[in-house]
């Protein structure tokens, strides 16, 4: 029987697939991306169900509840639904309060990432709770979440990634556990056996050092140290470039007045190698100034896509009224690093050696390590870039979503590479 179970699961997943025969009240999976903690929770989700029916049979309840809680309702399918309907051919039906029937179970589905969804919670009784992705909810509505769970035999199972070791889930959960009432099982990414050791190798050596390797790779709950971009070196920057091979320019717009404003022009080739070409910076400016700098952009690179600080909506206004291609920017702090700081892993990221401010910021933008977050300074332009960065990589996933197609092959299409890496710019 163990041998046909590691035919299935790995071992933490058995780990925690066997926690069902105990009395917890709180099972917590945490730890590194691709760890396999997920796929054990949505299975135990499925058993909890058919626990849940057997004590609501017992006390003749006809329509017990269940809470299933995401981030937002999307990624509850996209994590949990789907992947049950997939593996097991679940036939999962809504009705029009984001509710389902499973095993005579009304399982109901609350997007814990707002504030928004506490009233539907509020004074439901639940039989038990799936909370997925629990970083990434708030915390008053965790709280709720238990509060409700009030019914006979009611536990709560939660998934997540690690985050600061200052954030609620960890100290008020994880570190509670006794293996007992609160139980906490902790992944690494080389618990996923059933990961090829290729697979694994390639996600550890393109996973930016630092605090992103530590939690995505390790599950460990740590704020980082020491400069933030840290695999950013001086081979990344470039004397020149050849224009040519350029298939894209966009650009980021961090206002500013007594702190430095900035716009970050960015042009992209065919294989994804990113190159800051053009920095503005100023200080105690006004937005007349800002729409002129633009157009020397448009004038330089064509109608590019502007993502612009959304703290100012009256200057994205502007930009739009003067025909600029003008967006509101996604701002997710650590994401956005993320994505710049695995181009730089990566050597997809390069800067003209003529972006002198760069230079001066990419050094000296560090963690602080009491919040987890960069500390504010250093990080005029580097936020003009983040921007740019992030905001069009997350339009690209959206535009792989809708289409179903590449995004790098939709655009290089009939584009000719002039050998690797530097030489695509040179």
């Amino acid at each position: 029987m163990k041998n046909n179970l590691r035919k299935l699961y790995t071992r933490k997943q058995i780990a925690a697939l066997k926690c069902f025969k105990k009395n917890f009240w709180l099972l917590v999976l945490h730890g590194a991306k691709r760890a396999g903690k997920t796929v054990a929770d949505n299975d135990l989700f499925l058993l909890e169900l058919k626990r849940v029916r057997k004590i609501a049979d017992r006390l003749n309840i006809p329509e017990p509840q269940y809470i299933l809680a995401g981030n937002s309702l999307g990624s509850i399918a996209r994590n949990v639904l789907i992947e049950l309907t997939n593996k097991y051919g679940i036939e999962i039906n809504f009705n029009k309060h984001n509710e389902f029937k499973l095993f005579g179970v009304k399982v109901c589905c609350f997007g814990h990432g707002t504030i928004r969804d506490m009233a539907r919670i509020r004074g439901m009784t639940s039989f038990g709770a799936y909370i997925n992705e629990g970083t990434t909810a708030v915390e008053e509505v965790v709280r709720e979440i238990l509060n409700r769970c009030s019914g006979e035999g009611a536990r709560v199972m939660m998934d997540t990634n690690p985050d600061n070791p200052e954030h609620y889930i960890k100290t008020d959960y994880i570190d509670k556990a006794d293996n007992n009432k609160i139980i906490e099982i902790h992944f690494e990414l080389d618990d996923n056996d059933f990961l090829t050791d290729e697979y694994k190798e390639n996600v550890k050596s393109t996973t930016p050092s630092g605090l992103f390797y530590d939690r995505d790779i390790l599950g460990l709950w740590v704020n980082s140290e020491g400069v933030v971009y840290k695999d950013f070196n001086k081979s990344m920057i470039l004397a020149r470039y050849n224009k040519q091979n350029i298939i894209k320019y966009f650009a980021g717009v961090d206002w500013g007045y007594e702190h430095l404003g900035s716009i970050a022009v960015i042009g992209v080739d065919g294989l994804g190698n990113h190159l800051l070409v053009k920095e503005i910076v100023a200080q105690y400016e006004e937005i007349d100034y800002w729409v002129q700098q633009a157009k020397e952009v448009v004038k330089e690179f064509g109608n590019i896509d502007f993502y612009c600080d959304s703290a100012r909506p009256e200057h994205v206004a502007r930009f739009s009224r003067e025909g600029f291609q003008a967006h509101n920017a996604n701002k997710e702090v650590l994401s956005g690093i993320e994505v710049v700081a695995h181009l730089m892993k990566t050597n997809k990221f390069y800067v003209l050696d003529s972006c002198s401010h760069f230079k001066k910021e990419i050094y000296n933008y560090v963690w602080d390590k009491s919040k987890g977050v960069p500390v504010k300074a250093n990080d005029d332009l580097l936020d003009a870039l983040r921007y740019a960065i992030y905001s069009e990589s997350s339009k690209q996933k959206s535009f792989e979503r809708w289409t179903g197609k590449e995004w790098g092959n939709y655009l290089d299409k009939g584009v000719k590479y002039f050998g690797k890496g530097v030489e695509h710019f040179g």
